[in-house]
């Protein structure tokens, strides 16, 4: 019985240090996988750049809205803190392409069926591990009918771009398991 007693309170003891202790550098682990010893975040404004590529077009404010998202998305799925300067992770880059295509046609060889796509130049920095360091472009579209006008869902559109745009970089940049 009394060796029951001093395994319990020495198992007890162990579990005890190692919540307290941990196993090893403090690193920021959360729900999608993240695994970074770094605090802060930054996202530099991504400029629209979209009109030097020729078939892209300009809608104003896409620079604000898709630089917020991209705050919003790594600010929502982790416990760094976002600063206006001096982050230990920085995001910066620009909108490169904003265009609407044609993708299907009809028998009477209308379109049927539109895509816009949208990408991003991204140059990521990790001063805690600059071997993770990259730069790279991510795309992605959303297709609608022909029939609709693009003001009609471009609200809608670029939801789900950002979304899957913000993942993609997200997966990219901390997605490191």
């Amino acid at each position: 019985m009394i060796f029951l007693k001093k395994y319990i309170l020495s198992i007890t003891l162990i579990f005890i240090l190692l919540i307290n202790f941990g196993c090893g550098p403090k690193l920021n682990y959360d729900f999608r996988g993240i695994n970074t010893s770094a605090e802060s975040f930054e996202v530099n404004f991504f400029k629209n750049h979209a009109d030097q590529n020729a078939g892209s077009i300009i809608h104003p404010g896409l620079d604000r809205d898709f630089t917020q998202a991209l705050q919003n998305s790594i600010g929502h799925s982790t416990k760094l803190t976002l600063t206006n300067n001096g982050g230990e992770l920085i995001y910066e880059g620009e909108i490169v392409e904003y265009r609407v295509t044609p993708m299907t046609a009809t028998a009477d060889q209308l379109t049927a069926q539109n895509r816009l796509t949208m990408s991003v130049n991204v140059r990521f920095f990790n001063k805690t591990k600059e071997d993770a360091d990259f730069e790279r472009r991510f795309s992605f579209f959303f297709d609608f009918d022909a029939a609709a006008a693009l003001t009609s869902v471009q609200a809608q559109a670029h939801e789900e771009i950002f979304e899957r745009l913000t993942q993609d970089i997200f997966n990219a940049s901390l997605g490191n398991w």
